[in-house]
């Protein structure tokens, strides 16, 4: 294990991005234990990418336009499915006055479906993970999964962490009708913007 590697992995899963959002907006809606789930269920939408990587099925999603081209737009779709449900007062903002919870498997659900429809991931993986990994390994196949685990370690530590701070602002959120409407807005934009930036991207 390098200082390279978890450098690197602490750089990627700490960019901003879908996973982070969510978090953030399950911090700011229902508190901590809600964001810690939906760290737990963004890093398990990680291991379908993780497992494409290493069995190479990253290779023929990069390949094949149609493939890619599929999950893409379905990841786009979703993205601004988010978007909209973000925008309703009964939607992902909304904000958990203790008497109703979201349930735990739809929180993890829809944190697994934003990882999941991102085929970026796969080829992310396709590509990062090799360079880690020395010419002479004997098991490079092993050796992969040992850093995609540490990856997916470290991923959901960052994401815990977003979702923590957002669960200790709550308080001044709720007490803020005009605060939290600028949130709904600011999210929901987020998604838009990170639905857009999935489309425009290439192989």
């Amino acid at each position: 294990m390098t200082l390279e590697f978890l450098i690197t992995s602490l750089v990627v899963a700490a960019s901003p991005g879908t996973g982070v959002v969510y978090t953030l907006a399950a911090g700011l809606s229902q508190g901590a234990k809600a964001s810690i789930i939906a760290a737990f269920g963004c890093t398990l939408g990680i291991v379908p990418h993780l497992l494409a990587a290493i069995t190479g099925l990253a290779a023929i999603l990069h390949a094949s336009a149609l493939a890619f081209g599929v999950i893409k737009y379905l990841g786009v779709a979703y993205l601004l499915y988010m978007a909209w449900n973000t925008l309703r007062e009964d939607g992902a903002l909304k904000i958990d006055d203790g008497q109703e919870h979201r349930g735990v498997a739809r929180v993890i659900g829809e944190a697994i479906l934003i990882n999941l429809l991102n085929p970026k991931l796969s080829i992310f993986f396709f590509a990062f993970l090799p360079q880690f990994i020395a010419p002479e390994e004997v098991s490079p196949t092993w050796r992969m999964v040992d850093l995609g685990l540490i990856f997916m370690a470290m991923t959901f530590l960052v994401f815990a962490l977003y979702g923590c701070f957002a669960a200790s602002v709550r308080r001044q959120v709720v007490a803020r009708p005009a605060v939290l409407t600028w949130l709904r807005r600011s999210f929901a934009a987020a998604f838009v913007a990170l639905g857009a930036k999935l489309a425009l991207t290439q192989r």
